[in-house]
């Protein structure tokens, strides 16, 4: 079922595409030049009213789907972000189309922006793909204008595209986190094993501590000369705890057991502790620091 959630932009509201959107979307797309980089030519009612229930009968991963563009309340394009039917991988892909009559507004471009921003933020998608015919000057400026990357051609949907990838920016993202410790060996230890399990590698290292690294963040333990105190409660004001994603269940089971410094918290409920939606794993290690590791794949329970 199509139902993507509502968007807002300064000038437009993007809402989930329906049914009664029919004839202002094929309004739309009935002046030829619309389909002048599509191998179907949506003029045609017909064709178009094909390619509109192809985006009504939209059946996949929640907060995607296809939207109505509107303005003053009057449907100017489509939009859409779901799992890409020309590029491997389910990867996802963004797709845009508005009116003639109203081009040269900035107005694609700024639809775009909100559901770009959508699947890389709210959404947390790793990248999102776009493919433009190679002809169509105007959307490669859009794509340009959005911070796509262009990595090549290829010929998708009967005719040659440019393949493009958008990234989620670094802006607002944690830059380090810093845990001042008791004792640093014994922090060593357990978090350099759990950091380790999880990809991240050895940063910086001084008397005084050390750090690891996971693409542009990194994690210090450090026994500064400053600390006041001598054990950490976790149920105090300041840091509960650290969550972390896990790539897969299987993964998440098997750190769930604990390692080198670590010992389990709410095993007795594992892994359904945070929720019957949220498959982690919760450790505990010697200095009372908790994290929470949380698995990116798989359905919730009973689904």
């Amino acid at each position: 079922m199509n139902n993507p959630p509502e968007l807002t932009t300064a000038r437009l509201r993007l809402r989930a595409l329906t049914e009664a959107d029919t004839e202002a979307v094929m309004a739309v797309f009935a002046v030829p030049e619309m389909s002048r980089f599509l191998k179907a030519d949506l003029a045609d009612p017909a064709q178009a009213r094909e390619m509109i229930e192809r985006r009504l009968a939209y059946d996949g991963p929640a907060g995607l789907g296809h939207w109505a563009i509107e303005r003053d309340g009057e449907v100017v394009g489509i939009v859409h972000l779901r799992p890409s039917t020309a590029l491997p991988g389910g990867v996802t892909e963004l797709g845009y189309a508005v009116a003639v009559k109203h081009a040269g507004q900035g107005l694609a471009g700024e639809a775009a922006r909100a559901v770009l921003d959508h699947g890389l933020g709210t959404l947390g998608l790793p990248a999102v793909w776009a493919l433009v015919h190679e002809d169509n000057a105007a959307s490669l400026a859009v794509t340009g204008r959005l911070g796509f990357l262009d990595v090549g051609s290829g010929v998708h949907y009967g005719d040659t595209h440019r393949v493009l990838v958008a990234f989620p920016s670094q802006h607002g993202r944690p830059h380090h986190i810093e845990l001042w410790v008791p004792d640093l060996a014994r922090a060593e230890r357990a978090w350099g094993w759990l950091l380790g399990r999880l990809g991240w590698r050895e940063f910086q290292r001084w008397p005084a501590g050390v750090s690891w690294r996971l693409g542009g963040t990194y994690l210090v333990v450090e026994a500064s000369p400053a600390t006041t105190g001598a054990s950490h409660e976790r149920t105090r004001p300041g840091l509960n705890h650290l969550a972390l994603h896990v790539g897969t269940r299987v993964e998440v089971d098997e750190l769930a057991e604990g390692g080198p410094g670590w010992q389990p918290l709410f095993a007795e409920r594992f892994p359904y502790a945070g929720g019957d939606a949220h498959y982690a794993a919760y450790l505990e290690n010697e200095d009372g620091f908790e994290v929470e590791l949380v698995a990116v794949e798989g359905p919730p329970r009973g689904s």
